[in-house]
Order: structure tokens, then C-alpha cells, then sequence
């Protein structure tokens, strides 16, 4: 009898320890787009292009799709059954090909993504766009207001230092193509980003955000290597990755993160600075040589 009730507490035990384990953001990719989705995310749903395109250097003054953009396709590979883990496998027209490892916790998805260049001929792909859509986690989504540019003012990067609320000082307005802002990162040549207004200032850390519609959460994302951060023309934000021309044979490990975490700066950016270190020395030597 004692052995029958020990079991039966065990088993209650394990089963309250299971439900107080947060639950993990789900993941749907269909068509080019990632679905991340969840309960307890503001808006419950945040969908994003993915990925919407792989681009050519020299792109900031040329046209999009007689320049800039090179073909692809991306197939599943696998989803398993809790929705948290996804694969998928690129083919680019030029010949490189990239595995994506897509993961999550309940409040960040992890990317984890290898480029590689089969082919005898140098990649013309320098760099990729996911277009992170963030209306409903602003609350500014079509459904809710005819303003596609609200969202800007929930949204934030980091200048001199510090967290900046868009639209910026300094904000350009003058491109090949307008509205929208670019952040160039560190290293990265101003001709080889996205043809929208370029800002003059080079980001201080590789985040960008916004916050959702009542305040109390954070949406922000970063990769490395990384081209620019950018505010789109979707009630979109991007960190859009560098792959940089992969040489013949060459290969290219590509992190990412997105965070959907509560309003705390502080504990965002303790995150941030452990999971891209070398971000720090990056954006520390771009700083040292502006002066």
C-alpha cells in the first residue's frame, strides 16, 4: 500500500513540475514563412518571411530585382511533433546551399544556419533577409490601424550607446527607394545593403526592436555575422545576416536569435552580450576607428 501511494505522490509530483515548465513557442514554416506562435505572445502569433531574399553586393543604389536579388528555394527538411524544432535546406540559384536549424524555449528562438559553397566559382550571395513582421506584437497591425509606420514608434536600435526610439536623429529620407531606415554593421560597405534610406550612423550593438502594444514585453533580434539592421515597409524589422561571396569549397556557421522576453533592458542585453561576445569587440573596434 505505501509502495502504491509513493508512486501515485512521484507521479503527481512530476506532473506539477511539468506544468510549471513554461511553455515552448511553436513553429510552422509553409511557403516561405516561419509562423512563431504561442499563448502567452502578444499578438499570439508573429509570422516572418523566411527568408524573403538572398542579395548581391553593390545593392544600395540598384534596382532590387534586376540586381539585387538571386533565386532560391527552400525545402523542409523535418518538424518534430512539439512544434519546437525545424529544418530546412536552401538551394541558391548561384550554387550555395544553407541548412537552417530553427529552435525555440519560451522566449527566444535560436538560429542556427550553415552555409556552403559546392561549387568551383566565388557565391554571388553577400548577404540574407528575414523579414520579421511585428504588427500584431506592437498592436499595430492592418486590423488595428491604417498607419503601416506606427509600429516605428515602438521600435527601437542602439546609438552612441544607448537604446534609441525610432524614427532616430539623423533619420534619412532620401533613397532609391523610400520609406524604410538601414543600419550598415560594422565592416560592412555602405554600397552593400538594402536600397532604402541609409542612416549615418553605424549601430552601437547589433539589436534591433520593438515593444508590444501594452508595454510589458520585448521583441528584439540579432545575428552574426550581420549586414545591416533595417526598419521596412511590411510593419517589419530585420537584422538581415552576411555571408559575404563564399569562396569555392568554403563554409560559413551563421548564428541568430530573436528574444520575446519581458520589459527588462537590462536582462535583455546581459542575454544579448552572452550569446553574441563577439559582437563587443566588433562594434569596439568599428568605435576606435571613428575617432
Amino acid at each position: 500500500m505505501k509502495t502504491v501511494i509513493s508512486f501515485f505522490v512521484f507521479t503527481i509530483c512530476i506532473a506539477l513540475i511539468q506544468s510549471a515548465e513554461p511553455t515552448k513557442l511553436k513553429l510552422h514554416w509553409s511557403k516561405n514563412m516561419l509562423t512563431i506562435s504561442g499563448g502567452h505572445l502578444p499578438g499570439k502569433e508573429m509570422k516572418i518571411h523566411y527568408l524573403e531574399a538572398y542579395c548581391r553586393a553593390n545593392s544600395h543604389d540598384a534596382d532590387w530585382s534586376n540586381h539585387t536579388v538571386i533565386g532560391h528555394k527552400t525545402e523542409l527538411v523535418s518538424l518534430n511533433k512539439e512544434k519546437t524544432e525545424l529544418k530546412l535546406y536552401c538551394k541558391v540559384s548561384d550554387g550555395i546551399t544553407v541548412k537552417h536549424l530553427i529552435s525555440t524555449t519560451h522566449d527566444e528562438i535560436d538560429f542556427n544556419l550553415t552555409a556552403y559553397n559546392p561549387t568551383n566559382k566565388e557565391s554571388e550571395a553577400h548577404w540574407a533577409q528575414p523579414c520579421i513582421r511585428v504588427g500584431k506584437f506592437t498592436g499595430t497591425s492592418a486590423n488595428t490601424t491604417k498607419d503601416k509606420y506606427a509600429y516605428i514608434k515602438k521600435s527601437f536600435v542602439y546609438l552612441d550607446g544607448k537604446r534609441t526610439m525610432m524614427p532616430t536623429q539623423g533619420w534619412a529620407t532620401e533613397a532609391r527607394y523610400i520609406p524604410g531606415q538601414v543600419w550598415t554593421g560594422p565592416g560592412v560597405s555602405r554600397a552593400d545593403v538594402n536600397p532604402r534610406p541609409l542612416h549615418k550612423a553605424t549601430p552601437s550593438n547589433g539589436l534591433i526592436g520593438c515593444y508590444s502594444a501594452d508595454n510589458t514585453m520585448i521583441f528584439a533580434t540579432a545575428f552574426e555575422p550581420y549586414q545591416e539592421l533595417f526598419q521596412g515597409v511590411i510593419r517589419c524589422l530585420h537584422s538581415d545576416f552576411r555571408l559575404g561571396g563564399l569562396k569555392p569549397k568554403e563554409k560559413l556557421n551563421i548564428r541568430g536569435k530573436i528574444y520575446i522576453v519581458k520589459n527588462d533592458e537590462k536582462e535583455l542585453l546581459i542575454r544579448y552580450q552572452k550569446d553574441f561576445p563577439k559582437h563587443n569587440q566588433l562594434h569596439r573596434n568599428k568605435q576606435e576607428t571613428e575617432f
